[in-house]
């Protein structure tokens, strides 16, 4: 199902200065205020697939000369050099406020309450093709599903980069992985994702970036591209990046009025390495305890007896992840056997769980079709129980219970107890398991 070729790289280290940021990644020299641009913006695309499909071609990126990825185009770009190679570092002019002192409202940034900032983002339109984003979370790179650099970095570093418009950073080399085939349905994204991990392990794309191409990729929405590249931290990844088509510029239109210019790896660009998948082969996939490369088939876990299901966070907490949970939960017809918490990742996912009809059910929606199948009511917009938290965190594990979750990691303690037991799954995989008691291949309820 999966092949992979590896190329050497020799990696150099040396000092110039010039790399773009800004707080949602504009290129304005002060976050206030942000002016509508009138600017047309750009919607070629240039499509990155799989050499037998189609034939590349190199996209400019100002004074580079050379064959680049897409993350080595944007640092190029960035930091104005004409070329660049992995392993090179100090890129480090990050962000300048000009001489007049400025205090940071951060209401004015967003009102509190708005949710998860890894959806909130893309929301609001703050993710756009070509551009830098640094968030203090490791799951920023979520960003990625829309054709930029997008990784996270400490409080110390953000607070270094405010006070001094700069950061360290090293070039990373490119991981290349090739998806196509059609993709059955009763596959999500986070099959993908924990099909990749599996392969490669949690350490296997330590400092890189990982590009994803093929025919797959591309049929996928800009909600389930999210997925694929919110989990490249947990294969240790730098960033994660999707090439932006016509989908990326699709979900924008209405998002944004600032000018963005994607960049694509050029035909002759140099990966670390390249995996191959054909998707129509792969079956759905959990992640057991303790970690993201435990993989295994549902189906070779249907013995395992589960105490709750949890559906949420920035992975898994998405208007198109609930409606797929909807979706099972109408092919069934039944009632969920163990508690089902639902925590939408921002406020307008909350929204949506109440106002969107869901295809196919006579137009009730997600919230309906959840209180019928017997779950727990929609909480607020939050990270919930994925990180633990405080005992009082609604649905965190205070037992050592057996858990399916759609969030990323389940290290001992993650979601609270520290003998609890996470299966991380897709949301149709956790559906069908809230259904049974036990982690349920989907394909019970959708063929």
């Amino acid at each position: 199902m999966a092949s992979s070729t590896i190329s050497p790289y020799s990696t150099s280290f040396i000092t110039e200065k010039g790399l773009g940021w800004s707080a949602f990644s504009s290129p304005s020299p002060s976050p206030f205020p942000i002016p509508k641009c009138k600017k047309s913006i750009s919607k070629t695309i240039v499509s990155v697939m799989s050499p037998q499909q189609s034939e590349r071609r190199p996209a400019t990126t100002g004074s580079v000369k050379t064959a680049l990825t897409m993350t080595e185009k944007i640092f190029a770009r960035a930091s104005k050099k004409p070329q660049l190679i992995p392993g090179e570092n100090n890129l480090d002019r990050m962000l300048r406020f000009g001489t007049v002192k400025r205090i940071l409202v951060t209401s004015r940034l967003t009102p509190d309450y708005k949710g998860v900032c890894h959806v909130a983002l893309a929301q609001e339109g703050h993710c756009r093709p070509g551009e830098v984003l640094l968030g203090t979370d490791s799951h920023t790179c979520t960003a990625g599903a829309f054709g930029q650099f997008a990784t996270g970095i400490g409080n110390t570093d953000a607070g270094f980069v405010l006070g001094t418009g700069k950061l360290l950073l090293k070039v990373p080399p490119t991981l290349r992985f090739v998806m196509d085939g059609e993709m059955p349905e009763y596959l999500q994204a986070k099959d993908l994702i924990l099909q990749i991990i599996g392969e490669i392990s949690v350490a296997g794309a330590t400092y890189k970036s990982m590009e994803f191409v093929g025919s797959t990729v591309e049929s996928l929405t800009m909600e389930e591209r999210m997925t694929l590249c919110n989990m490249v931290v947990e294969a240790g990844g730098k960033n994660g990046v999707v090439p932006a088509d016509s989908t990326t510029f699709k979900y924008l239109e209405d998002k944004t009025t600032l000018p963005y210019e994607p960049v694509y790896s050029d035909a002759q660009a140099r990966f670390l390495s390249e995996y191959r998948f054909d998707i129509s082969k792969l079956e759905p996939l959990v992640a057991k305890p303790h970690s993201p490369d435990n993989r295994a088939l549902a189906r070779e876990c249907k013995d395992v007896k589960i105490d709750r299901v949890y559906i949420g966070s920035c992975t898994g907490g998405k208007t198109e992840d609930f409606m797929a949970v909807a979706k099972v939960f109408l092919a069934s017809g039944k009632k969920v056997k163990v508690p089902t918490f639902l925590v939408p990742a921002t406020q307008k996912v909350w929204m949506d769980v109440y106002t969107l009809p869901v295809p196919g059910s006579g137009g009730k929606t997600c919230a309906q079709i959840f209180e019928e199948a017997g779950c727990d009511t929609p909480a607020s917009p939050s990270c919930g129980a994925c990180l633990g938290g405080p005992k009082d965190t609604h649905a965190r594990m205070n037992e050592p219970l057996v858990c399916v979750s759609t969030t990323n990691r389940n290290f001992p303690g993650r979601m609270g107890h520290k003998e609890g037991q996470i299966y991380l799954a897709s949301p149709y995989t956790a559906a069908a398991s809230a259904l049974t008691g036990f982690v349920t291949d989907p394909r019970e309820f959708l063929q």
